[in-house]
């Protein structure tokens, strides 16, 4: 984090100005709206900041800029067209310890005025660090169009009750869950709809029968095969109510930055020979939380239902009465072949597809070849880099020709993916010399031959 996000109260704060061009008069708009008792300094201005000064919005000194003008000021801005002039400004501010923004020169400024969506008492502040000004309007605009105008009124709305749900509900927990459940529902739209009468009867009788204790409940959600823009709308939205997450060591670290920044995270992840919780004492653990009032978010890399012990996890939560619910993920095998320029399934290459696991099973790889090594058919191996030797050997000892194109697909659909395609020979011998690691995925088949012509996403040189 370049820059450390805060919201100043500027209301009858002294602010200075200099310059007297549209860029200082988009500044003093700004700085207007927040209520700042602001001086304007520039030879001349433009006759719309002449006219705020005329109707005593803010003062005006006609005359160049001196260090002394900088004393007593709670914000400094500059926004002259002649750099000597703003970097006298940043200067004099530095040394009086006051913070200044030099527009378009973010080495000369010690803060960032950001991109602003304003919807009182509800704002929201976008910046690139003054690197990049017009991504940040971009994404503002992005935001513009999806943040109702009625927020603000929502905003107010509750805050006109914030006292009163504190002192109903001793319980931190419970107030933020009862929060939650008003400013999401119907109660919410009636407010940002104008009928406010309405809502405050609905809000008044939801609170007199809220209950004290918050009711636990277990998310399963599908954290897909990496890429946090892969992520579902749903499970995004659970991953900001969660209060506790307990997480995988396939979710990519960019996942987890996603979740409420208060939110518990329990790392329960398991590696090959190496368990941080088995399997039992992670759903033990689900149904403790959930039966505390925790609302319980189960991350996992991929698709729950998808090698991904979901199932065996929900079991257990029914078995207890508690309250689930599974939200669908981009399974990995998906995710990577996608990716990687490579169709799960082709008319001319591959007319079915098939998952499975390279787990041994005691000590030996025990799968049903004689489906697996099927014509026309794609094969993609999940957790089955350890043992790719064998893998491909059992392959052609059950009759697919050595020929047969493979891949390992490495950390798919991020920034660190690798694809390295070979056959069934080679392909051992490949993953070696390269170096690959978990997390990876072996694709078996035809549609692999496809994976070089087809191949889109190179985010850094793909090894072949």
């Amino acid at each position: 984090m370049d820059y450390f996000p805060i919201f100043l109260d500027l209301r009858g704060a002294p602010c200075l100005v200099v310059g007297g061009g549209e860029v200082a008069l988009r500044k003093v708009r700004l700085l207007l709206a927040a209520g700042a008792r602001l001086t304007v300094v520039a030879p001349d201005v433009v006759p719309e900041l002449a006219a705020l000064v005329e109707e005593g919005a803010c003062a005006h000194l006609c005359q160049p800029f001196a260090d002394a003008l900088v004393s007593g000021q709670r914000l400094v801005v500059a926004a002259t067209n002649l750099r000597e002039v703003n970097h006298t400004v940043s200067e004099a501010a530095q040394t009086a310890g006051i913070p200044v923004n030099v527009v378009d020169d973010p080495a000369l400024s010690t803060y960032i005025t950001p991109a602003i969506i304003d919807r009182s008492p509800l704002v929201i502040a976008v910046s690139t660090g003054g690197g990049v000004p017009v991504l940040a309007r971009l994404v503002r605009a992005r935001l513009e169009s999806l943040i109702p105008a009625g927020f603000g009124r929502l905003a107010r709305f509750a805050a006109r009750f914030r006292d009163v749900v504190k002192a109903r509900f001793a319980d931190v927990e419970a107030r933020r869950m009862f929060w939650e459940s008003v400013l999401e529902g119907p109660l919410a739209e009636d407010v940002m709809a104008g009928n406010e009468q309405r809502a405050e009867t609905a809000f008044l009788e939801r609170l007199a029968s809220a209950s004290d204790r918050p009711e636990g409940a277990v998310y399963l959600v599908g954290a897909g095969p990496g890429n946090p823009d892969l992520l579902t709308f749903r499970a995004l939205r659970l991953m900001q109510q969660s209060d506790v997450v307990l997480y995988d060591r396939l979710v990519a670290p960019e996942l987890l930055e996603l979740v409420r920044r208060d939110a518990e995270r329990i790392d329960v992840g398991k590696a090959r020979a190496k368990h941080t919780l088995p399997q039992e004492d992670i759903n033990a653990l689900m149904v403790r939380l959930a039966q505390e009032g925790k609302r319980v978010l189960r991350l996992k890399g991929g698709d729950p239902f998808t090698f991904g012990r979901g199932g065996e996890e929900i079991e257990t939560l029914a078995a207890h009465r508690i309250p689930f619910e599974v939200v669908p993920g981009i399974t990995s095998a998906s995710g990577a072949a996608a990716y990687a320029g490579i169709p799960l399934t082709h008319r001319d290459h591959a007319q079915s597809v098939v998952f499975v696991t390279g787990h041994r099973k005691d000590g030996v790889l025990d799968l049903d070849w004689p489906a697996l090594t099927r014509p026309g058919q794609t094969v993609v191996v999940y957790m089955g880099l350890a043992m790719a030797a064998e893998l491909c050997e059992a392959f052609v000892t059950h009759g697919k020709p050595a020929t047969t194109p493979a891949a390992v697909v490495e950390w798919a659909t991020t920034e660190r993916q690798r694809t390295v395609t070979g056959t069934l020979a080679t392909l051992p011998g490949l993953i070696a010399r390269h170096g690959v690691a978990s997390p990876a995925l072996i694709i078996v088949g035809e549609v692999v031959g496809l994976a070089e012509k087809l191949a889109w996403y190179r985010p850094a040189a793909d090894d072949a």
